[in-house]
């Protein structure tokens, strides 16, 4: 027996890859040979069994399609290893088990209850796991010793991924309201104003007559701002504008916006590319909302001057969150990036009036890889191309036959 190495290849990749999905639920016996490899029959109950370990792990596609070309891949994985005298102990394979389980944040015992549930058996889980560990150590044995990543490969990889360049933005932006069951309506007013727009000076004025947004009075405009302050759903849009043009208008919750991109530039040492947002929005009475947030505004200094504010009041009324800042919702995101910290603005939004207040914005610090780290993940691409192609000769080479 042979010691295997640890993951040079990600199983779902070699194991899964992209595959296809339905099953149709055949009648006939359960143990009769479905195809032969070289031989090697695979029976109508493993097909069935991986198929339905398929539909737990939510695989898209033809499943009968897709079992029976990982079983026959499966036993071509499982022949290479017993050439090279391969194979795995009891105590790999349930390690192995443990790992993918986790995956799931389940333990390995739970998965496989999980799966028996759902009618899989035990062994047909091990067989999986077998196959996949058997198979990282034949790439293993078969490709490192003469792949090598050369010291130009890591520099390249290191200026590919270097952390220092950001971007930053100048937009434009026209925030309408959207109340519900008027969402179509305020959609159609959104690309009529868009079709009219045809300069920044038109993109202004219509802002002015049109958005509910604090920066309607300046037609719009807001400040350069590091791309990564923007939510995600936004930073993709703006990033898709050519200088001048004005985005599709865009859905934000309980509101529609319209962006327009007045600049954009790659600066060396901006900053991070990610940021992490702390942001409080407490629930004010929609018919007093504005003169309540003023009110507010004279009461507090920062986030956490809201606690003393909402106490003994229900706590859906203040709500506190750190996230992302690609995570938070485009609604909110927008209207925090115009923000500096312990700065509010407020806003109706459904039933109720949203005094928003921005608490922090955080740069996150990247971690530059080492170089030892940069070639492991260079060697794991190429395993991983390397199995690929190596799977795909000893198919080509097998015979293959359905019974």
């Amino acid at each position: 027996m042979m010691r295997l190495t640890p993951l040079f290849v990600v199983l779902s990749v070699l194991m899964l890859g992209s595959v296809p999905s339905q099953t149709h639920g055949q009648t006939q016996n359960l143990f009769a040979p479905r195809v032969y490899v070289n031989d090697r029959a695979i029976t109508e109950f493993e097909v069935q069994q991986r198929v339905q370990m398929l539909q737990l792990f939510n695989t898209p596609g033809d499943l009968e399609t897709a079992a029976t070309k990982a079983l026959i891949e499966d036993r071509l994985r499982m022949a290479a290893a017993k050439s090279l005298n391969i194979a795995a102990t009891p105590d790999q394979i349930k390690a192995g088990m443990e790992e993918f389980a986790a995956r799931a944040e389940l333990t390995g015992e739970q998965f496989i209850q999980a799966l028996g549930q759902a009618g899989v058996s035990p062994q047909t889980f091990r067989d999986f796991v077998e196959a996949g560990l058997v198979w990282r150590e034949v790439i293993r044995q078969r490709y490192v010793p003469k792949t090598v990543i050369s010291p130009a490969e890591i520099d390249r990889a290191i200026a590919a991924s270097n952390g220092n360049a950001a971007l930053r933005v100048l937009i434009s932006e026209l925030v309408i309201p959207a109340p519900p069951g008027q969402e179509e309506a305020v959609l159609a007013r959104a690309n009529r104003l868009r079709a009219q727009i045809t300069s920044e000076a038109g993109f202004a004025a219509a802002a002015r007559s049109n958005s509910a947004s604090a920066t309607a009075g300046r037609g719009g405009r807001l400040d350069w701002m590091p791309l990564a302050n923007l939510p995600a759903a936004l930073a993709s849009v703006v990033l898709g504008l050519a200088q001048g043009e004005v985005s599709q208008p865009v859905v934000m919750g309980g509101a529609v916006g319209l962006f327009q991109l007045r600049g954009l530039e790659e600066i060396d040492g901006l900053g991070p590319k990610s940021v992490t947002i702390d942001y409080a929005q407490y629930l004010l009475p929609a018919a007093t909302g504005a003169a309540d947030a003023a009110t507010l505004r004279t009461k507090i200094d920062t986030c956490d001057d809201l606690y003393g504010i909402a106490k003994g009041q229900p706590a859906d009324r203040l709500l506190r969150e750190t996230l992302p800042a690609a995570e938070v919702p485009s609604n909110i995101g927008l209207a925090l990036v115009d923000l500096d910290p312990n700065e509010s603005v407020d806003f109706a939004s459904g039933g109720a009036h949203v005094f928003l207040m921005l608490c922090s914005r955080t740069p996150v610090q990247e971690v530059a890889p080492t170089r030892d780290e940069v070639h492991e993940r260079l060697l794991n691409q190429r395993l991983a191309t390397e199995a690929q192609n190596y799977i795909e000769e000893l198919r080509f080479n097998a015979i293959i036959r359905e019974s």
